[in-house]
């Protein structure tokens, strides 16, 4: 078996990212985030982000989907991948306020989002494992109350370390499944200034740590150079197990924090399932078009003890990806790639739904002299709650991946 020599340097990236990759996932810059879990991630790779995020029947074999585990078995036997992604967010929020004034803000984020690694085990199955984003916390705004004014700042992620495995259960027909820990904590704080200049902080802290499961099927059907693909993923309900904190500050006084409660959060807090279902259709390995429906019922989760502060979770993608020849020149393989979606987010705002349309486009340019790819992306993005608008927000997402794509099983020659 021979190892490829670039293992010690991607040996090397993951050393160095893994410890870094907790607190640099949160990217997140808006004041939704402050309601429910935060804003929720949907595992797609900087490739998938390009396409307006689908994934469930995608299965190229030369990219990572975490989106279907199915997705794996489809992995050649002599091949290792490692996929990177980081995004940056440039974020303009506008808001009229009750008195009729237009307030405007821009903010910009970003940072590290997920390492994912996957490779054979076998001619009929494959592994992948890596770290993703499951939802994210981040936003600093204010409020005038009576005598003084409030601030309100809230950071933190949770994330998923999964393993995933899958594979060929017959001709086209192949199954998966990743189990994933969760791990992380996301912060909300409010800040209570006077009139008289004293500052009271007091900060809510959910911190988690459960299992979670995703499953998912695919069936292929080849016509020629052709392919269809039908994807499924589902994912159960559960109770969430995890911590609540409350504390309580004297700023002025510079005393220690105070916990004011503590309790589990089992029973009280919980997640929605989720049911994801996609079609894919590729044409002489040149065109790739993919369209995704996911249904995800928060309105029969708990949060805080009660049902129906949430809201049921809609999202619809379609994506294109179009490469004019698999050899050749450098212009012919570059991979263009366009997409967008629309998501009925599972947030609700003084009884307001949250809304979000998207338009995404990006190529994936090869690495000379190797199967390597570099895949850049740039995504906008329109938020707003209904009916009532509250605060509109404009996205701008840059994102940046990178996917190794090596043979690192094949057998060495003897001469």
């Amino acid at each position: 078996m021979k190892i490829n020599k670039l293992l010690p340097a991607i040996l090397a990236i993951i050393a160095m990212a893994l410890p870094l990759a907790a607190p640099a996932q949160n990217g997140t810059i808006t004041p939704y985030s402050r309601f429910g879990y935060g804003m929720l991630r949907d595992n797609a790779t900087s490739a998938q982000q390009s396409m307006g995020g689908v994934g469930y029947a995608m299965n190229s074999g030369r990219q990572i989907n975490v989106m279907n585990p199915a997705s794996y078995a489809r992995i050649d036997s002599l091949t290792f991948l490692f996929d990177m992604g980081a995004d940056l967010t440039n974020l303009w929020s506008t808001e009229t306020t009750a008195a009729g004034d237009r307030l405007s803000e821009h903010q910009i984020g970003g940072g590290l989002n997920y390492i994912t690694m996957q490779f054979p085990l076998g001619k009929r199955m494959g592994m992948s494992i890596g770290l993703l984003p499951w939802s994210s916390v981040g936003y600093a705004f204010g409020n005038t109350i009576d005598n003084g004014y409030t601030n309100r700042q809230g950071s933190g992620s949770i994330n998923e370390l999964y393993l995933g495995i899958a594979g060929r259960i017959a001709g086209g027909l192949t199954a998966g499944v990743n189990i994933a820990y969760m791990f992380g904590s996301t912060i909300n704080d409010t800040y209570a200034i006077t009139d008289l200049g004293s500052t009271s902080l007091y900060e809510n802290e959910l911190s988690v740590h459960d299992w979670h499961l995703d499953a998912g099927l695919q069936y292929t059907q080849t016509f020629g150079p052709n392919r269809l693909t039908l994807g499924l993923v589902w994912s159960p309900a559960k109770k969430l197990l995890g911590k609540i904190r409350t504390y309580a500050y004297d700023v002025d006084a510079s005393s220690e924090a105070e916990e004011h409660d503590s309790y589990k959060t089992k029973g009280l807090y919980s997640l929605a399932s989720t049911w994801g279902a996609g079609i894919n259709y590729e044409w002489n390995d040149r065109l790739m078009i993919e369209g995704d429906f996911t249904y995800q019922p928060w309105s029969d989760a708990k949060y805080a003890g009660e049902k129906g502060q949430l809201a049921d979770r809609y999202k619809i993608a379609l994506g294109a990806q179009y490469r004019q020849a698999t050899r050749g020149s450098y212009a012919r393989r570059i991979q263009y790639r366009l997409g967008g979606y629309f998501n009925r987010d599972y947030i609700i705002v003084r009884d307001n739904n949250v809304r979000e349309y998207s338009l995404t486009a990006g190529v994936g340019l090869p690495v000379p002299g190797f199967k390597t790819v570099l895949n850049i992306g740039l995504g906008w993005v329109h938020r707003q709650a209904h009916p009532q608008a509250l605060i509109k927000e404009n996205y701008l997402n840059i994102t940046l991946g990178i996917n190794f794509n090596e043979m690192w099983f094949r057998k060495s020659r003897i001469y």
